[in-house]
């Protein structure tokens, strides 16, 4: 790439303008293909030209721009006459085509002054965001305005909330601040909003084991549960046994995103074991026992999947918020009184329950707590976790299934108490 050196800059800043302004030009053409071109303010040359004029205009002045703004006034005056007389001929008020003749002209302006992945991220945007008018108007039609207020929700948690939160324990019985407690709320909502709205938006009707990997992400108990109870229902699907596996196989990834997150040193032992963990169930997702692979899965709607909570809801926020400090306040009690093997045993009794509080109060310890013993307790309260599952799914489910349920969860325990046994011995 030395070569690039012996190309004068001024040269290449030109060539720059040249192509990114032709590019716009030729999208411009060819989203308006069908239309009459005399209604048009134009396409591939005129946006070239454009992008030239204003190239010319700012290297005339590049330290006050008085030429460029001079030129950006009169192609601003001359669009607005184009728009004037569109209205007037076919009565359409769109905008789109006049505000990207106005961003071409400020092309050469980003050319000189930011760095070319900047630019280059730009006029991405500008061919993204126009070419996507179709999908943005399906987006529209899904989307309820339930959803934009719980994306308002999203962005005052973790834009407004978070940062405004002390970072000091709230009080010396309590030994969590309250911005590591909102911190580890926002970003279990996240995973869990960004499952809800891949299982709406992108996948909305995603076949069976789709679901279970979408599900996984936002919780692989509550789908576990609510597939056991749809083979009980009807969906007696020979793939029901392998979507479950899948979801439990992405708790694990899950977890390990979650200890990447919260504490480096933790989610590097845990990315062997995990990894490994996950690529059991994988395997026993695809050869389940009593698959029947002539039966093809029937397409589940993502709305068998909700769990009928809103993953941003305040209730589910402040629930969570309790079983945290609940949490902190046992694991304090248990470390001090009982040591580190009482954590690890605690994680086995926790493995019951909700996980996520327990795993990332212990993410964010701060305490003598070696790293080690974060990492046993972490894999003991997913195997305990998934007996509790598993006891869920066989009860649930249909006797069709229950066997197959009851063999790949063995083996997916098995596992699991042999890397608790690995850990323990190192």
């Amino acid at each position: 790439m030395e070569f690039l050196n012996y190309i004068p800059e001024g040269f290449t800043k030109f060539f720059l303008v040249l192509v990114f302004s032709l590019l716009i030009g030729l999208e411009q053409r060819r989203h308006h293909i069908h239309e009459n071109e005399d209604l048009l303010f134009g396409t591939d040359r005129t946006f070239t030209f454009i992008g030239l004029l204003a190239y010319v205009l700012f290297i005339a002045d590049p330290v006050n721009y008085i030429p460029f703004l001079i030129g950006f006034i009169l192609i601003g005056f001359l669009l607005g006459i184009q728009y004037h007389h569109k209205i007037g001929q076919n009565g359409k008020f769109g905008l789109t085509s006049t505000i990207l003749a106005l961003l071409t002209y400020c092309m050469p302006i980003m050319v000189f002054t930011q760095p070319i992945w900047l630019v280059l991220t730009f006029i991405v945007a500008l061919l993204m965001v126009t070419e996507l008018k179709n999908h943005f108007i399906t987006l529209s039609k899904k989307a309820s305005e339930e959803e934009f207020i719980t994306l308002a929700k999203f962005i005052a948690f973790a834009g407004i909330i978070l940062p405004l939160l002390p970072e000091a324990n709230i009080s010396a019985q309590i030994p969590v601040s309250p911005y590591h407690l909102w911190l580890a709320v926002v970003v279990v909502s996240g995973i869990s909003y960004a499952s809800y709205l891949l299982r709406k938006f992108i996948f909305p009707d995603s076949g069976i084991l789709l679901t279970g990997l979408l599900g996984g992400i936002y919780s692989s108990t509550a789908t576990t549960v609510i597939l056991a109870r749809k083979a009980k229902q009807g969906l007696d699907d020979p793939q029901t046994v392998s979507a479950i596996m899948v979801a439990n196989g992405m708790m694990y990834l899950r977890i390990l995103f979650l200890a990447f997150l919260f504490n480096r040193q933790v989610a590097l032992l845990l990315a062997i074991p995990f990894m490994i963990m996950f690529a059991i169930t994988y395997m026993l997702s695809r050869f389940a026992p009593g698959k029947n692979k002539e039966r093809q899965s029937e397409k589940i709607q993502t709305d068998n999947l909700e769990t009928g909570k809103n993953p941003l809801e305040l209730r589910t926020a402040v629930i969570f918020g309790v079983l945290f400090v609940v949490f902190a306040l046992i694991t304090d009690f248990v470390l001090k009184r009982y040591g580190s093997s009482g954590i690890t045993g605690l994680a086995f009794l926790v493995g019951v329950t909700d996980i996520d509080p327990f795993l990332l109060n212990l993410l964010q310890q701060k305490t003598e707590i070696s790293q080690m013993i974060i990492v046993l307790a972490i894999v003991n309260a997913t195997n305990s976790n998934n007996l509790l599952k598993m006891i869920y799914a066989i009860t649930l489910s249909s006797k069709s299934i229950r066997k197959s349920l009851v063999v790949n969860f063995s083996i997916l325990i098995v596992s699991g108490l042999l890397m608790s046994v690995i850990f323990y011995l190192i």
